[in-house]
C-alpha cells in the first residue's frame, strides 16, 4: 500500500523523473503484482482505507474488499444514468420513459460522441486544405487572373464568393467566441 501510494504522489508530481513501471517496481521492491493491483483499487476506490491499511489497523484484502463494492456502486445503473442526464439528457429521457435501455443509451451515445469526432476531423481537415491557400493569394495579382474557362469545376460567381466572406465571417466569429489563435 504505502509504495502504491508513494508512486501516486509521484506521478502527481510533475517534477518526479520519469515514472517505474509496476514491474519495474516488483523487481526492486519484491512486492508482487496482485499485491500491488489490490492496493491500487484501493487507492482509487476507497482512498479513505489507505492509512487504515499502512498502520496496519485493517488488512489489505478487506479494503479491496470494499473498494471493490465502492468500484461496483460507481458503475450502477442510477450512476450511469446520472452521468447519462449530465452528459445527454435527450437520452437519458428517453431511457426514463422506457423507450430505450439504459445500455441502448450508452452505445447510441458512444456512437454520437464518434460521429462528432468525424465531423469535426473532416471540417478541420476541410478548412486546413482551403483557407491558408485563400489567405497567402491576397496581395496577389491571383484574383484578377480568374479565368471561368479554365475552372475545374463549376467557374465561381459573384454570388458564391459573397457565400464565401459569409462564410469565413462565420468562421472569424466562431474563433473569436472559442478564444483561437
Amino acid at each position: 500500500m504505502i509504495t502504491v501510494k508513494a508512486c501516486s504522489l509521484r506521478e502527481q508530481d510533475s517534477r518526479s523523473p520519469k515514472e517505474q513501471t509496476a514491474r519495474s517496481l516488483k523487481e526492486q521492491l519484491g512486492v508482487a503484482l496482485a499485491v500491488m493491483g489490490r492496493a491500487s483499487t484501493v487507492l482509487q476506490h476507497a482512498p479513505d482505507l489507505v492509512d487504515p491499511v499502512i498502520s496496519g489497523a485493517m488488512g489489505l484484502n478487506e479494503a479491496y474488499a470494499a473498494a471493490q463494492e465502492n468500484k461496483a456502486k460507481a458503475n450502477s445503473a442510477e450512476v450511469q444514468l446520472a452521468r447519462l442526464r449530465e452528459e445527454d439528457p435527450e437520452l437519458a429521457e428517453r431511457v426514463v420513459e422506457g423507450h430505450l435501455t439504459l445500455a441502448g443509451a450508452w452505445a447510441e451515445r458512444t456512437e454520437r460522441v464518434e460521429e462528432d469526432k468525424r465531423q469535426r476531423r473532416v471540417a478541420t481537415r476541410l478548412l486546413d486544405e482551403v483557407v491558408p491557400p485563400l489567405a497567402q493569394a491576397r496581395g496577389t495579382r491571383t484574383f484578377s487572373r480568374y479565368d471561368p474557362a479554365f475552372a475545374s469545376g463549376a467557374p465561381i460567381t459573384r454570388e458564391i464568393i459573397a457565400h464565401a466572406m459569409t462564410a469565413l465571417a462565420e468562421m472569424d466569429q466562431v474563433w473569436q467566441e472559442r478564444d483561437l489563435p
